[in-house]
């Protein structure tokens, strides 16, 4: 099959084309307008198209010279805290622009679209951890977008028979095994990262953002999920789409959460560094706890994770950033 992967050059969407073409069973294009994306993330060989989702022209030489049956989606604009400041950008770029994309879809009968959604679409939520079918309400422009297209992609289905499946999920993390491409964002806002910038002599100290939650250590508790066994379940998506003609929506978590003082502990215990950390206030809108459940995907797509341990995670990002101190600008 003839695969688009948007975003295929960024964090998540370039480990996405590193797992496709392991399993070579598909014809790979990459579009990227590299934004935050890096050419030197994608594997020679696999054609990248540099260009916007938002680009109507642009959209139409791709889907006419290559021809794509199906589409992963990871061109969006993704800052909580910059959604809320700046909520229009938001909207233009993951709603104008994947409403733009599915109409090139559309135009083109390309019949499968893998959606790397969020579940920041749960905003509070009632229960933990989250199951796929629980009420959606979120509580930042972010996830409202996000939520925007998985109820326009309904329609798609209702309408012309796109089928579809949509991916939730909280902090993808760590890197490629080889430890060649991982996580290189500019600024960088993502815990993990963050956290190993200090052994890397890139900050001197890790802010932690309030110690009084209703939590074992105060801290704050997220679900990570390492990003290669995130995009083994985009995969077996799409395989899923394919063999059963029906769309579908499935959360995907480690089913359990670490704190942001077991994240620095878990660095620490990797690096061998110190890791100095200093408390600061609350931010406004973080939730004490986000665990999301994955049964259904495992029972549905047979997901099972390979990274179960927060230690080999952060190893795996460690590696990458020994490996590329300066990221993809060596």
């Amino acid at each position: 099959m003839k695969i688009l992967v948007c975003g295929g050059a960024g964090y998540i969407g370039s480990h996405l084309v590193r797992e496709l073409h392991k399993v070579q069973k598909h014809d790979i294009v990459v579009l990227d307008n590299l934004s935050t994306g890096h050419t030197a993330a994608v594997p020679k060989g696999i054609p990248v198209e540099h260009g916007d989702i938002r680009d109507k022209a642009f959209l139409e030489r791709v889907f006419s010279t290559h021809k794509p049956e199906g589409v992963f989606h990871f061109s969006a604009s993704i800052e909580v805290a910059q959604s809320c400041v700046d909520p229009l950008s938001y909207y233009e770029n993951n709603v104008c622009g994947t409403v733009t994309l599915l109409q090139a879809m559309q135009k083109h009968k390309a019949k499968y679209f893998i959606f790397s959604s969020t579940a920041a679409l749960f905003g509070m939520p009632e229960r933990i951890p989250i199951e796929a079918e629980d009420l959606t309400k979120p509580i930042n422009p972010y996830g409202e977008t996000k939520l925007a297209i998985e109820k326009a992609l309904h329609w798609c289905d209702e309408a012309f028979g796109l089928k579809y499946a949509c991916l939730r999920y909280f902090n993808a993390c760590g890197a490629d095994e080889s430890g060649d491409i991982g996580e290189d964002h500019e600024p960088e806002s993502h815990l993990i990262p963050l956290v190993l910038q200090v052994p890397a002599g890139k900050r001197e100290k890790v802010f932690i953002f309030g110690d009084d939650y209703p939590t074992e250590d105060g801290t704050c508790v997220r679900d990570y999920i390492h990003v290669t066994d995130l995009c083994v379940a985009h995969i077996q998506a799409l395989d899923y789409l394919v063999a059963h003609n029906k769309s579908e929506r499935f959360n995907l978590g480690c089913g359990k959460g670490y704190s942001v003082k077991q994240i620095i502990e878990a660095a620490r215990r990797v690096t061998g560094h110190p890791i100095p950390a200093e408390v600061k206030p609350r931010r406004a809108g973080d939730p004490a706890t986000l665990i999301a459940s994955s049964k259904k995907a495992e029972d549905v797509l047979g997901w099972t994770r390979k990274y179960q341990s927060i230690d080999d995670i952060v190893a795996s990002a460690w590696k990458f950033h020994q490996l590329r101190p300066k990221g993809f600008r060596n």
